[in-house]
């Protein structure tokens, strides 16, 4: 019981710091929507990184990486590397132009960006903003059950407090100082993550008996825990891994991120926050995946008898001291409340700047257009499955493959008209749902890759018709 009180002790000092610094960053807020939506454009590139480090990774750090290396091995490294690729890239070739871009067409939301002024613009509003709230209003969820499976695992909570508690954290930060409480709490969450990631990995390793007998433990239980190439993979190796670097490129379609790179005080500062953000994403990912790959020598019942993704918090209540398993549970806690604050904002400002634009200069409605949000989420988290990895990589994919091909052309000032960009948005979608659920061949290759691949193919061979139509009139 006194354990229990410790932990509980530390877990509640960290809530109270993160729930602090969003309190406190109302004292710098203006009331009003583009302040609560985008913090004025005036964020440092130092918390621009940590929050879109944190709000980037997720529960998916601690929750479906760990556990995802803990069943697969050492070959989940490959989905940190091409991931970190894509998404370097990305932000390297696209983020400076989209902070640039967007200030120039004023635009506060990723909708109203992806809309601009093209003629029936309207309707590509509506459309992405109910995207927007459909799969990031998942993700949402998804991040709220990740933090109440810890919970569960360390105080034997119901699933449903753990979803609840989060919702009211987050409903909280997120009503004292909108986009900016989210990020200025993303950063210390961020620090936290970083910190107790790399606490737990350094006991683990100590524990396993340094790296070397940890390699050949794992080697004891199952060869392919040690082989680099994952098996089962119909069309080899290739493939697979350029759909992970697809996957991380796929952050060209996901607001919640693209929200950090507008907010950024100037676009010069767009690749020095990336460079800080890389590395602090490196670090976690692959002290996530050394993290599983210790469990996997340490709880090794959990394969058959558990659910692995729980093997960070087992780890630590097994290897740490109580306090410490406290700041452990708030690292996690911290993983998925700053994404989810994020997303919930993200979903907030569609649902009224683009979906229902008569209450856009309304502070107040924007507000209740929050908790409305948030009620939706909350509902679809009690309701909806449990698998952490697959609702996060689900909804990423829907995403990155219905916004990602429009939005590039948006910043590279390609013309694109209203039935062709909604065409995009649909055949993308329904491209990366299909790959996933009806054809069932994620595991070949994640579906962002045909996704994107075939949003952009409708505008290449809209292109084309045009040209020839073009033409033919006038040979006419």
């Amino acid at each position: 019981m006194s354990d229990r009180i410790f932990i509980a002790a530390a877990f509640i000092v960290f809530l109270a710091l993160i729930i602090g610094v969003g309190i406190y960053s109302s004292t710098h807020k203006k009331n009003t929507t583009a302040d609560y939506i985008l913090a004025s454009r005036g964020v440092s590139p130092w918390l621009t990184a940590l929050s879109a480090m944190s709000t980037g990774q997720s529960g998916l750090l601690f929750l479906g990486q760990v556990g995802f290396a803990y069943t697969a091995g050492i070959s989940a490294i490959w989905l940190v590397i091409g991931w970190a690729i894509g998404d370097y890239l990305a932000w390297f070739l696209f983020f400076k132009r989209l902070r640039k871009r967007s200030e120039e067409t004023a635009s506060d939301t990723v909708s109203d960006f992806l809309a601009q002024n093209t003629s029936g613009a309207r309707w590509i509003s509506i459309v992405s903003g109910i995207i927007i709230v459909a799969f990031l209003g998942a993700y949402a969820a998804s991040q709220l059950v990740a933090g109440s499976k810890a919970l569960n695992v360390v105080f034997g909570w119901d699933y449903r407090l753990g979803i609840i508690l989060g919702a009211v954290i987050v409903v909280i930060y997120c009503f004292s100082g909108g986009v900016r409480a989210e990020i200025w709490t993303d950063a210390v969450q961020g620090i936290i993550m970083i910190g107790s990631l790399l606490l737990l990995l350094s006991v683990a390793i100590t524990d396993c008996g340094g790296f070397g007998q940890l390699w050949t433990r794992l080697g004891a239980i199952d060869a392919k825990l040690i082989n680099l190439s994952p098996s089962n993979l119909p069309l080899g190796f290739l493939p697979f891994f350029i759909g992970w670097i697809v996957a991380g490129f796929g952050v060209v379609g996901q607001p919640h991120i693209l929200v950090r790179a507008m907010a950024i005080d100037s676009p010069d500062n767009v690749n020095r926050a990336l460079n800080i953000k890389t590395l602090a994403s490196l670090t976690t990912s692959f002290s996530s995946i050394t993290i599983g790959l210790a469990a996997r020598v340490l709880l090794p019942d959990l394969i058959s008898g558990g659910d692995p993704e729980l093997a960070l918090p087992y780890l630590a209540e097994e290897l740490l001291p109580a306090g410490f398993v406290g700041l452990m549970l708030a690292g996690v806690f911290a993983a998925t409340m700053s994404t989810a604050d994020s997303q919930i904002l993200c979903c907030s400002a569609a649902l009224t700047q683009d979906i229902a634009p008569q209450f856009a200069n309304s502070y107040r409605i924007v507000k209740l257009g929050t908790l409305t949000v948030t009620a939706i989420v909350l509902s679809i988290a009690l309701v909806g499955d449990d698998n952490v990895f697959l609702l996060i990589t689900f909804s990423w994919s829907a995403l990155a493959s219905g916004l990602g091909p429009l939005l590039l052309l948006r910043v590279g000032q390609l013309p694109v008209s209203t039935p062709v960009a909604l065409l995009m948005m649909v055949v993308g979608i329904t491209t990366a749902i299909s790959w996933n659920l009806v054809f069932k061949l994620s595991s070949v290759v994640y579906e962002v890759l045909p996704g994107m691949i075939a949003g952009s193919l409708v505008y290449v061979i809209a292109r084309l018709l045009a040209s020839k139509s073009r033409s033919n009139q006038h040979k006419i």
